[in-house]
């Protein structure tokens, strides 16, 4: 196994340019070199990336900083540059737009059949593009469950720490314990918010949950606690990561930034990765990788380009008559997402939201293990229900929300192929509430919601709770099953581990398949406590830093 390459630092200039000249001018040079690199394809590249959201970003960058290397990365979206991912508080109306990839679950029997969609951004900057923008990076118990399945020590808490901190620059009260500076990654508290939101951390310290300065140091090292939430905005625009990571090297030659690219096939010859084939603009292409693939598709694509180029449970694959090049019954299990139940209350006032609608975050333990919290919950400054909890309950025009989640579902999803052609759609069952301790952790998070909305501090802000109210039994079940979403938190697809379910190893690299990594979500064994975008940078740093090492760049 390759050696790591973790304690060689990278780079922390955060080379995007300042002024409005500086911007002007590199946006200019930028589109004209990269419209120069899409006009000459090479027929052959050292790196394809093959995903330029949260994670391929910082890949493709990592490996760019390198001049002699050259590096395609591949994006199936188009440009990122429109009012809707720029603004941060446009960021719903890319929910369901053609920025969004719009999967849907299965019907769902104990969703009452319901149907749950999953969101994922398709644009540069993938989810980082179209998200809440939330800067959660995970609890310790979840790094450390990573090193553990991993059996690579690199992967645990005091490692991943480290690395926050160089990549970091935190713009909030001084922290070294747990918070860097001048790093690419631009982050705050969220800045001047909504009354609500600091009256939502005074009432969970109400009752009983610790409060603190930020949710990403000793909050997430112990049964968790409440915070103003950290926000990837500056001046009320988004960051994306794919801004703060690939878009400053656009103007280098050796970086091809191709958008519209949906990739189909990784090739094989043997067991080695020789290239991609793609999609661009009506046009099949095929292009060789002379080092390595990665692919950053995310949970869902990830997977499904896997089976199509032969990687997966050979009974499914002989199914569709695709041949079988490696083995890996594990790949398109796994599938997990933070189970979303949005509670609602009418303002007595109305307040309108501010920064990303979403400002205060609370993680708690309700069962007996103190050690990492098992459910979240995030104040959205809007009122927000499914269509079936819409049709029981009227939405009052000014209102707040409490959405409590899942923060570690037991039950456990699974993708399937529909037919032999690439361009057919993926299934996707996603198998909620199949654990009945994850039923069991829903009501306990819907009551933590309603003591949290229903206490004190929050009196003077209410009207009214709208739903779900005083319900028992079987109604707050009911309640629950119409109730529950998605946070847009889609991993473990693809799952880093020794077991025979695992699909890559702790270097990334897909069991029995040379020259071929998986860097997104789709790796983690668990998912992690909270929004998964910092996790996922994380994982694009240690790739990158690995494949770095590797090939000695």
């Amino acid at each position: 196994m390759p050696q790591d390459k973790s304690a060689s630092e990278p780079s922390s200039r955060h080379e995007t340019p300042t002024s409005a000249d500086d911007s002007t001018d590199f946006t200019q040079r930028a589109r004209v070199n990269q419209e120069r690199l899409a006009s000459a394809l090479r027929p052959q590249y050292d790196f394809i990336v093959c995903g330029a959201g949260t994670t391929g970003s910082v890949v493709a960058r990592r490996l760019a900083e390198t001049p002699e290397i050259s590096v395609l990365l591949l994006e199936a979206g188009g440009s990122d540059d429109v009012p809707s991912i720029t603004a941060a508080a446009q960021w719903p109306t890319n929910i369901g737009s053609e920025r969004d990839w719009g999967f849907h679950g299965l019907p769902n029997p104990r969703l009452n059949g319901r149907s749950i969609p999953f969101s994922m951004g398709k644009a540069l900057g993938g989810g980082s593009a179209i998200n809440a923008m939330a800067w959660a990076r995970g609890h310790r118990s979840d790094w450390d469950f990573f090193a553990s399945e991993s059996a690579d020590p690199n992967w645990g808490y005091g490692s991943v720490l480290d690395i926050y901190r160089r990549i970091e620059d935190w713009h909030g009260a001084p922290d070294p314990v747990y918070r860097g500076s001048g790093g690419p990654v631009f982050v705050q508290p969220a800045p001047d918010p909504n009354p609500l939101a600091p009256a939502t951390v005074e009432a969970a310290r109400s009752i009983g949950i610790p409060t603190f300065d930020h949710p990403n140091g000793a909050m997430m090292e112990g049964p968790g606690g409440a915070s103003i939430i950290d926000l990837r905005i500056r001046d009320g625009k988004r960051e994306s990561i794919f801004r703060s990571y690939s878009y400053p090297y656009m103007d280098r030659p050796n970086l091809t930034v191709l958008t519209h690219a949906h990739v189909t096939k990784v090739t094989l010859e043997g067991h080695r990765a020789t290239g991609v084939e793609f999609s661009h603009r009506g046009m099949a292409h095929a292009i060789r990788a002379s080092s390595e693939v990665v692919l950053s598709l995310g949970a869902i694509h990830t997977p499904k380009v896997l089976m199509y180029s032969g990687i997966g449970d050979s009974t499914d694959l002989r199914e569709f008559g695709i041949p079988v090049r490696q083995h890996l019954p594990g790949v398109g299990r796994n599938f997990q997402d933070h189970v979303a139940i949005y509670c609602a209350w009418e303002y007595r006032e109305p307040l309108p939201p501010r920064n990303n609608l979403a400002e205060a975050t609370v993680y708690w333990s309700t069962t007996s293990d103190a050690n990492r919290p098992d459910v979240l919950i995030c104040e959205a400054e809007v009122p927000m229900a499914t269509d079936a909890v819409s049709v029981q309950y009227e939405l009052p025009q000014a209102g707040f929300s409490l959405a409590g989640g899942l923060a570690h579902p037991r039950s456990r999803g699974r993708l399937r192929l529909t037919g032999p052609d690439p361009h057919h759609p993926i299934q996707i069952d996603a198998n909620t509430f199949d654990d009945p301790d994850d039923m069991k952790a829903a009501r306990a998070c819907v009551e933590l919601c309603r003591a949290i909305g229903n206490s004190g501090p929050l009196r003077s802000f209410v009207k009214r709770e709208v739903f779900p109210g005083d319900l028992g039994g079987g109604d707050l079940d009911e309640f629950i099953r119409n109730a529950a979403t998605t946070f847009w938190h889609e991993t473990g697809t693809a799952k880093m581990g020794q077991d025979p379910m695992s699909v890559v190893d702790s270097a990334l690299q897909v069991y029995g398949i040379d020259g071929l990594r998986i860097a997104d979500g789709s790796i983690m064994p668990r998912t992690t406590t909270g929004n998964t975008m910092a996790p996922c940078v994380i994982i694009g740093e240690r790739a990158s830093s690995i494949i770095s090492a590797h090939h000695g760049l």
